[in-house]
């Protein structure tokens, strides 16, 4: 597991040795990242189900002004703040479940990233609590990376694009007044 792009490109990550966290790939990272290339920087970031912490990370390499972590496992906890330590960067990493961090979050983000447990069937409550708590800046986006066979229904946000990598399918949403 490598940073992609931006300063940091090429640093090694310390992997999970757990099967229960599951790093997005690299083609998929970067092709997520590709996409968002000139939204990123200086942008405030939430990396919710973080596991290692790699795809905040890569927000923070090509230039993030804020990077939050959250995640309820304590390996993928120690992962992110060891990948943040090698780094050199202070970030702050909450040790919780999604809804309860997510309802203890008070300011809008530009980009959400969301990628949790794939058949654990979470996205819509987050997505769910995210419209509730307005954590979504104005012209923010939300990227869900899911399992392909595993659709995602929701009433407050737009699809504004899907990509398909093999069985791993990412949609981009946006709030529903962007238009």
């Amino acid at each position: 597991m490598r940073v992609v792009a931006g300063k940091y490109r090429g640093k090694k990550l310390l992997a999970p040795k757990s099967i229960l966290i599951r790093p997005t790939g690299d083609k998929v990272k970067q092709a997520i990242f590709t996409k968002l290339q000139f939204f990123v920087s200086n942008k405030r970031v939430l990396d919710l189900f973080s596991g290692s912490g790699a795809l905040g990370i890569e927000a923070l390499s090509r230039g993030a002004k804020e990077v939050i972590f959250v995640d309820n496992s304590h390996e993928g906890i120690n992962l992110t703040k060891a990948n943040l330590r090698q780094l050199n960067e202070k970030c702050r990493v909450i040790f919780s479940s999604f809804d309860k961090a997510l309802e203890s979050l008070d300011k809008p983000f530009d980009l959400i990233l969301l990628d949790p447990p794939y058949r654990s069937g979470y996205y819509e409550k987050c997505l769910e609590i995210i419209y509730n708590k307005n954590l979504l800046a104005q012209d923010g986006v939300i990227v869900c990376e899911r399992l392909g066979a595993i659709q995602i229904n929701t009433e407050y946000f737009d699809i504004i694009d899907t990509k398909h990598y093999g069985t791993v399918s990412v949609d981009y949403f946006e709030a529903k007044d962007n238009k």
